[in-house]
């Protein structure tokens, strides 16, 4: 294996809900234009939709000639598809009121230790700006998400691939098919798909925490066995343990919420601005005010949007 491997990616700016930036780059590194035209139709299905819908982007790159796999992989692996010349999308967390996001890794530097990102902004000479992440710190954030590794690349390329498991790969896939559905607002269909996942690969994280959160929606005290279930697979699997702690939360058991918030904050601080806001909440309903103020500062330090930022200050300034 080679001790640096960096891929080129043109510079790409335009995506929607339905053909997320990251999908389009890749797309386009392999010479195919997807339609802007035929991802804002299909946008149109999801009104109301905030964040990118992959499936839909993984979908409409197939129907243009490109194959795919959804894989969990690690640091090795991750390596390996770069070798075999395929820019992976990965899933990482989002900032402020960003849950998660897909993310293009375009090469790693072995003895430097760092994976190199992609970055659509042009630096000197028309050269795609790249960002570098320390391996650890990158393998730390990576692994909150299950290490997913989203593959597209012409059926020949993907031939080159190291060998995985296709029902996990099948697994993964029925996962972003589930928040299809969900968004749909079909959550007995998506909950159909991910009994499907968990029957192909029962030591999916992913599943068990979408689960969770369809549950959770719905009110389930199941909710909380697929959660921890989610851990027990993946002990750094954030979305989990925020889950348990709005389920918590709504049932008025305040305690538990501010552990659970607490134990996916000491994950990773920088995360979800609004969990900050959450926990202030529980904490407000313990009678721990001083650490109710702390946590509303954080939210509108993490959350620069808020769109309540205006109350919110008014009430730190009374605590």
């Amino acid at each position: 294996m080679a001790s640096e491997r960096e891929l080129i990616l043109p510079i790409v700016r335009e995506d929607n809900i339905c053909l997320p930036l990251s999908v389009n780059a890749v797309s386009r590194y392999w010479g195919v234009n997807l339609p802007m035209a035929e991802a804002a139709k299909i946008a149109g299905r999801y009104p109301g939709a905030g964040g990118s819908i992959l499936i839909e982007g993984i979908e409409l790159a197939e129907r243009h000639g490109l194959s795919s796999a959804v894989l969990r992989s690690d640091m090795a692996g991750l390596r390996g598809i770069i070798d075999a010349g395929i820019p992976p999308v990965v899933i990482l967390p989002g900032i402020h009121d960003v849950i998660q996001h897909a993310s293009v890794i375009s090469g790693y530097d072995g003895e430097a230790r760092t994976i190199l990102h992609y970055i659509p902004e042009v630096e000197n000479d028309d050269e795609f700006k790249v960002g570098v992440i320390p391996e650890e710190q990158f393998e730390n954030i990576w692994s909150e998400d299950g290490r997913l590794a989203i593959i597209l690349a012409p059926a020949d390329s993907m031939a080159a691939l190291p060998g995985h498991d296709p029902d996990a790969a099948r697994s993964n896939r029925l996962c972003f098919e589930s928040e299809r559905q969900n968004l749909q607002k079909k959550p007995a269909e998506a909950l159909s798909t991910l009994g499907r996942a968990i029957e192909l690969d029962g030591k999916n994280p992913v599943a068990y925490s979408l689960l969770g959160s369809i549950r959770n929606e719905q009110g389930s005290p199941d909710c909380v066995k697929d959660y921890e279930k989610s851990i027990e697979l993946c002990p750094r699997y954030y979305i989990a343990y925020r889950g348990l702690g709005n389920y918590h939360l709504k049932g008025g058991r305040y305690e538990e919420a501010e552990r659970f918030y607490s134990d996916a904050i000491a994950i990773n601080p920088s995360r979800y601005g609004p969990i900050y806001k959450n926990r202030a909440i529980a904490r407000m309903q313990l009678d721990r005010n001083g650490g109710a103020k702390q946590d509303f500062e954080a939210y509108l330090r993490h959350t620069p949007g808020a769109p309540d930022r205006e109350s919110v200050q008014e009430a730190v300034s009374g605590m």
